[in-house]
């Protein structure tokens, strides 16, 4: 197993290098063709870094390994609430400014229900896929509207201050190029090894999707997120979170539904989705902050990550 688990970690160090490449380089490309400044960091940044769950799901489904992919896209939302958001809380307190982010948690959490009726027969179709997708298709359209009708808010302004202004049109494709070249590659490596070790470990592919692959997808909002709070861009912090876990329940879950429908483990019922529903309520309650500050907190932060480090004891304990 020893080549499997150094296919693993160079696939997840290649994953994080490549994300950061292709958002770099989409996103410089559409500022240099005259694409608006929400557009750019909701719709071109927020599919950059779920880039990778996108494609570990469809690889993973492909090659017939759809617990997998579905593993990957709940896991990855998890982790990005209790793991991304935690630890990003933890380096600086998230002051929330921006009224889309506020309009995009509710928005999350019915997606969330939507799914959750979609899947409760046990089953992953194409017809639930084709409806993921058609819900990825009515939230783009609705950015690139809300875009295109100027829509103020400070969002916009950290989104600014954060692209990358000096690069050419040349060096940006070449980065948009390379990123996604290296990024196929490595989920291609990622879902081969991690396969190899759910077997050689004698557990599920789930678990592994829920575990392994989805801490590797969720690297690159990591860094995106700790980056962005360092320099005072905390409504990017929180965006990035929010986007990545729309993208994955309408793009990244559906993607097993339509290319390998099948059942899926009923401890994804039980005990995943639960659990990922439970963990965005909280972070809408403790985003809005009734109390009015609208910040969240290092305690909020640390309580986030504890909960979350408490899901992967359940899932050991359980595997």
């Amino acid at each position: 197993m020893l080549l499997q688990v150094i296919g693993l970690i160079v696939g997840l160090v290649a994953l994080v290098w490549s994300a950061d490449k292709f958002v770099l380089g989409a996103s410089a490309t559409a500022r240099i063709l005259g694409v608006s400044t929400l557009v750019i960091g909701i719709l071109v940044v927020g599919i950059g870094t779920s880039a990778p769950e996108m494609l570990v799901s469809a690889i993973a489904a492909f090659q017939g390994q759809a617990s997998l992919s579905v593993g990957n896209a709940l896991g990855s939302n998890i982790t990005n609430i209790g793991l991304i958001l935690g630890i990003t809380a933890l380096v600086a307190p998230l002051q929330v400014r921006s009224k889309i982010l506020f309009r995009e948690i509710p928005l999350l959490i019915l997606v969330m229900l939507v799914g959750w009726i979609l899947l409760r027969d046990g089953e992953l179709n194409v017809l639930d896929g084709s409806i993921l997708l058609g819900g990825f298709a009515l939230v783009i359209l609705r950015q690139l509207w809300e875009a295109k009708h100027g829509i103020d808010d400070p969002l916009a302004g950290e989104f600014e201050e954060s692209l990358e202004k000096e690069m050419t049109l040349g060096k940006a494709l070449f980065w948009l190029a390379l990123g996604f070249a290296v990024l196929l590659i490595s989920a291609r490596v990622m879902v081969w090894a991690a396969v190899d070790i759910a077997q050689a470990l004698g557990v599920s592919e789930l678990v592994i999707g829920l575990t392994i692959v989805a801490i590797g997808t969720s690297l690159p909002e990591l860094a995106a997120s700790v980056a962005a709070v360092r320099k005072n861009e905390h409504d990017i912090a929180l965006g990035n979170v929010l986007g990545s876990n729309l993208f994955n329940l309408l793009g990244v879950m559906a993607l097993p539904g339509v290319i390998a429908p099948g059942k899926i483990d009923p401890a994804v019922l039980s005990r995943d989705y639960p659990i990922m529903i439970g963990l965005s309520v909280m972070l809408f309650i403790i985003a809005y902050s009734f109390k009015g500050s609208r910040r969240i907190e290092r305690w909020e932060g640390g309580l986030l990550t504890l909960l979350y480090f408490s899901y992967l004891g359940l899932l050991v304990y359980t595997a």
